[in-house]
């Protein structure tokens, strides 16, 4: 089977080139770990996504992730992107309750689709995540780390949803825009603790969005992410705790992605249960086919 559905879109973006790149391949039956992953490498994408079959009952389709350098168990963007690609393919359809089922790594997780003027959104409930670490004076790694960004409220917190994030509150929005990271603290940080590195924040006022976010992985790539759902959702689950949710009903808009040119929306939403669900719009950018024999 040469040549295989293969897709490109943009995800938390209502337009090619704003949010965060995912490349999709609709059929990945037959298709082994070393070959996976040698597509993901070969995209140099963010994730690439294989979508096989379910396997267990009640589950809408089965995939897994790659980046190029390795298999991720969960991620927001990959899920959410994915999700528009099958459904746009016709590979399956929402239930009654406007529901999919993905099968995968971090087990079976729910999706909610929504469409509305001819728009259509996806949000996906995000494994649940828990407190590790507070930073305070006593924790000072942490703080040492962030030199580089006046605090705000909040303080720095480790927060574990599959992967580990820490999250630190900026003192207004200009200071976290404006901020350089200190990459070399980021990745000492990530390696002492085990985590993708800090996802800082700011709240926002009479914007079109409550929480603008920035996030710094310290490895094992260096680099500042255009938008992601996974750490975004620890953010979520840490604000939750403590009692700080900005919008409404348990739901904002969070903008990330401007200082590395893209212009992303994530929709957050924190249920009644505390649950957390990452979503947004996809955008659909390339359609065709993948010869990888």
């Amino acid at each position: 089977m040469p040549l295989r559905p293969f897709v490109q879109v943009d995800v938390f973006a209502d337009r090619p080139g704003a949010g965060n790149p995912l490349a999709v391949v609709l059929d990945a039956t037959g298709l082994d770990n070393a070959a996976m992953q040698a597509i993901a490498r070969w995209t140099r994408l963010p994730e690439t996504t294989f979508v096989f079959p379910p396997t267990q009952p009640g589950a809408s389709y089965a995939l897994r992730m790659f980046s190029p350098k390795r298999e991720v168990p969960f991620a927001g963007h990959p899920s959410v992107g994915t999700a528009h690609a099958v459904l746009e393919a016709g590979l399956a359809r929402p239930d009654a309750d406007g529901l999919l089922l993905q099968e995968g790594v971090a087990g079976l997780l729910p999706l909610r689709v929504e469409e509305s003027g001819g728009v259509r959104r996806i949000a996906i409930r995000t494994p649940r995540a828990h407190l590790v670490e507070v930073a305070d004076a006593r924790g000072s790694r942490m703080l040492e780390a962030l030199d580089w960004l006046p605090p705000g409220e909040l303080p720095p917190a480790l927060m574990d949803g599959g992967r580990r994030w820490w999250v630190a509150e900026a003192r207004d929005e200009a200071s976290l825009r404006n901020a350089q990271p200190d990459w070399d603290a980021i990745a000492g940080l990530a390696r002492a603790t085990d985590s993708m590195g800090v996802l800082a924040f700011a709240r926002c006022a009479g914007r079109d969005y409550q929480v603008a976010a920035r996030a710094f992985v310290g490895g094992p790539a260096i680099f500042e992410d255009a938008a992601s759902g996974a750490a975004n959702a620890t953010l979520a689950a840490w604000l939750a705790l403590r009692d700080a949710l900005p919008g409404s009903g348990g739901r904002y808009t969070v903008s990330q992605g401007r200082e590395v040119g893209y212009d992303a929306r994530l929709d957050m939403y924190v249920d009644g249960d505390g649950q957390v669900w990452s979503g947004g719009q996809v955008a659909s950018v390339v359609r065709g086919q993948i010869d990888w024999r």
